[in-house]
């Protein structure tokens, strides 16, 4: 099999090309936003400084320096694996962020796992009762749950689970003192993860139905059916392996809105995670944090887009040639 060396380096030059934009915007916006930088650092004594006692804590820490100045020096002491100290907790950024990667990442990759079954079970069940009651039902339930802010679907699950009934944890990440107890920690995710799936599930499961659909319309449908094969083998067997190249680019373009949604989950419970720090980072104008959290999750959101248009690609096209190819050679039936 030939490697494709030009289609892989040019997905890793957009890739760095992408983190540099990305991080440059960040930097000089964060730069020029409202708010003193040492605040952070020195808290309420930063009033009590005199001139020159200011002047010399914003040498010690660059600030007195042009903003684009500060960018490249940071992009410099990045590339030599050096991400800073953090203003505000006093100690090396890519340490402070250590413990908040692990909670975002058992959060996030739970919720993108569940979403993405629960949407193609959904949508397959809207195909095969299409236009009945079990279509509608789920049509009509997912489009409104979609519609509901999932800030308030939180705090709504917070009230009812957590304040009312007692039946589970309404923030954190894990009881005190049990960081190491995976028990705890799914019990904390549990309201989290039922969020997202209210809040995305339908969106993915709409556009992997409406493929689906289409799909049943084509003629090898028609004579697989007249071949005798029930709904439900020939959605399953031939029309969701047909649509494998969608649900591919369903889940790349799902990556960055799941990360999005995670984020927005972690500020409603209170779960110590990038979204907190980064929203943490961003008011105390830790730059350091700030600016490492933005590439990790950049890094996240961009890889994953241009790994799954390479493989949809790739299927699409080995699909198209086999399909084609097995078409031929059964003279006209169905490829078994």
């Amino acid at each position: 099999m030939k490697v494709p060396y030009k289609a892989i380096g040019k997905n890793i030059a957009v890739f760095f090309i992408s983190l540099a934009v990305l991080s440059g915007v960040v930097f000089f916006a964060a730069s020029y936003a409202p708010g003193d930088p040492l605040q952070s650092y020195y808290g309420d004594a930063v009033d009590q400084m005199s001139t020159a006692q200011y002047e010399a804590a914003r040498h010690r820490w660059g600030l007195d320096q042009p903003v684009y100045k500060q960018y490249f020096q940071w992009v410099d002491r990045s590339l030599h694996g050096e991400m800073g100290m953090s203003l505000k907790y006093r100690e090396p950024a890519s340490r402070v962020i250590h413990d908040f990667v692990g909670n975002t990442l058992f959060l996030g990759i739970v919720s993108y796992i569940l979403i993405f079954i629960s949407a193609i079970v959904v949508a397959v069940c809207c195909v095969l009762y299409e236009g009945r009651w079990l279509d509608t039902l789920l049509s009509e339930t997912g489009t409104i749950l979609f519609y509901l802010p999932a800030f308030w679907v939180g705090l709504l699950l917070i009230l009812i689970f957590n304040v009312n009934l007692g039946w589970l944890p309404g923030s954190g990440a894990y009881d005190p003192g049990e960081a190491g107890n995976w028990g705890s920690r799914a019990e904390h995710i549990v309201l989290p993860v039922i969020v997202m799936l209210i809040s995305h599930v339908w969106y993915y499961a709409y556009m992997i139905r409406n493929k689906l659909l289409d799909e049943t319309r084509k003629d090898y449908v028609l004579l697989a059916k007249m071949k005798g094969l029930g709904r439900l083998k020939i959605v399953l067997s031939h029309c969701l392996r047909n649509v494998a190249p969608t649900i591919f680019s369903v889940m790349a373009i799902g990556v960055n809105h799941i990360v999005g949604g995670t984020y927005v989950v972690e500020a409603v419970f209170a779960y110590p995670g990038l979204g907190n720090l980064a929203v943490e980072s961003a008011k105390y104008h830790d730059y350091n944090v700030l600016m490492l959290v933005v590439l990790l999750t950049g890094a996240v959101v961009i890889a994953a887009g241009l790994a799954a248009q390479a493989v949809s690609a790739r299927l699409d096209k080995r699909m198209k040639t086999e399909g084609g190819t097995a078409w031929t050679k059964t003279n006209g039936h169905l490829p078994s």
